[in-house]
């Protein structure tokens, strides 16, 4: 079998590399701008910054505020990634949304630093040529059509969506597609068409918050399987868990997990969802952050290996293109009826003017454009944060190195409470989002979600450098505390 060739990107960087080791690169030497190694290359601007990014995850390069990338003087070992966490095996009833509610409405108060924000900066979007489609197809469209919206959404939008997943090799079937009020209702439709109250849910350790919120409004327990910050959910404990456990679904983030960032191997997807489908369970996919990859191609969502109609495919624009703008969708498989049938009894149909603008929007082909730019800033952006806390945060802090979205989670030294460090940093006017929310047990007690999406954001840099101070002073206070308590003792 011939071997792979590498990657654009991969190639990129391993050329500077080889120019490095040969000393045709030196220390403090500055590279070539992006622009100029686009031209030189014949290259994407994405590729450039996905190529120097892994060079500074490997210590080789580091990219000065206004200046440029330059060679290292000195190597420095990254930091550590997070441990995997070792859930509970027992079912859990859930109590977070107080919590939730606490935090996240205190994090949207004006000129708060959006490190615990879960969107992205919001110039990123291409709202203007949003607000242009939006105008176009108002004027096109008959005033019935307005108010004769059907519970499945409009067939525009639904054969955009359905081509753009054949493309993804994920064929779609006529009937399956729903058009919802953003992901969420999405998520909480197929939720609900698969279980009854009480029922027990799998979820990730640590798990985004708002599927806790979920199983709490409707009356679920939740397990949680282990779950690696790089490669997802571990297998072979998902696999112990349904041999001893009756489970209803699974509601999971393959791909850029939230909290986590990981990303799920093509491989382990498609034995995911064969071992879901031994055992009869639904897989309810939640996929808003598949488009936001840092590498040369889309990951496969799992639904593209559905061949039973057991998963139950969940998305939205709101974080790749459209924020507020609420349209989603759930490709629900077999459940696609029942998933319809609660539309229709809830919200009954999604507003038109939001689906016919974006329509409009995939129509004129600029789509992917704003999508290769998207993904290259936020790429950047994560891996400047990285250094960031790489730097400013204390001794023994570990930090994940996601391969796409924007999200960094990060586990602080044992004495750093991250619910405290998350009230000291609101009082500066930071806002973050603490580990307790992501475990229906509160377990991640030292751990910190930070977004890295707000390139351009001047505020970022001194407050990761706050955050890192405040850590720093918790650590020294508690491991002078254990010092005291240690030659105290007879």
């Amino acid at each position: 079998m011939a071997e792979a060739q590498p990657l654009r990107y991969e190639q990129l960087a391993a050329d500077v590399r080889q120019w490095i080791e040969e000393g045709l690169l030196h220390a403090g030497e500055r590279l070539p701008s992006v622009r100029e190694t686009c031209r030189r290359r014949g290259v994407s601007p994405s590729t450039v910054f996905q190529a120097y990014g892994l060079l500074e995850v490997n210590g080789l390069i580091e990219a000065r505020p206004r200046s440029g990338y330059y060679v290292r003087g000195q190597r420095r070992a990254p930091r550590p990634t997070p441990a995997a966490a070792v859930p509970r095996h027992e079912a859990t009833e859930v109590a977070v949304s107080e919590l939730a509610f606490d935090l996240i409405e205190s994090a949207r108060e004006p000129g708060v630093v959006p490190l615990g924000s879960a969107f992205p900066a919001a110039h990123l979007f291409p709202f203007e040529a949003l607000a242009r489609s939006g105008a176009r197809a108002m004027r096109r469209v008959k005033p019935g059509a307005i108010t004769s919206a059907w519970t499945a959404g409009e067939e525009s939008l639904r054969d955009a969506l359905r081509r753009r997943h054949a493309l993804q090799g994920v064929p779609l079937d006529e009937h399956e597609l729903v058009i919802t009020n953003g992901a969420m209702e999405a998520l909480n439709l197929c939720l609900q068409a698969v279980t009854v109250p009480g029922d027990v849910v799998v979820i990730e350790s640590p798990t985004f918050y708002a599927a806790l919120q979920a199983l709490e409004r409707l009356k679920l327990r939740a397990v949680e399987v282990a779950t690696d910050p790089r490669d997802g959910v571990d297998l072979d404990a998902l696999s112990r868990l349904l041999d001893r456990q009756r489970v209803a679904a699974c509601w999971l983030i393959p791909s850029f997990q939230n909290p986590l960032g990981a990303l799920m191997p093509a491989a382990r997807k498609q034995a995911l969802v064969a071992l879901l489908a031994r055992h009869g369970v639904p897989l309810i996919e939640d996929d808003v952050y598949g488009e936001l990859y840092g590498g040369e191609r889309r990951p496969p969502p799992a639904k593209a290996f559905d061949r039973h109609g057991g998963v139950l495919h969940c998305s939205s624009f709101s974080k790749c293109l459209a924020p507020g703008y609420r349209v989603g969708w759930a490709a629900a498989g077999r459940h696609a009826r029942s998933v319809q049938r609660l539309k229709m009894m809830s919200s009954l149909a999604t507003a038109v003017p939001p689906q016919l603008a974006i329509a409009d929007y995939l129509a004129q082909g600029g789509y992917d454009r704003h999508l290769r730019q998207l993904r290259a800033a936020l790429a950047h952006e994560q891996q400047r944060v990285r250094r960031l806390v790489e730097r400013h945060f204390p001794a023994g802090t570990r930090v994940t190195r996601p391969a796409g979205g924007y999200f960094l989670w990060l586990e602080l030294p044992p004495g750093v409470d991250a619910l405290k460090l998350h009230q000291q940093a609101m009082t500066l006017g930071i806002s973050t989002a603490p580990g307790v929310l992501f475990s229906a047990d509160r377990r991640f007690v030292h751990h910190l979600r930070l977004n890295a999406g707000h390139p351009g954001d001047g505020r970022i840099d001194p407050a990761v450098r706050q955050l890192g101070e405040l850590a720093a002073g918790a650590a020294a206070a508690a491991a002078s505390a254990a010092r005291r308590s240690t030659s105290t003792r007879p």
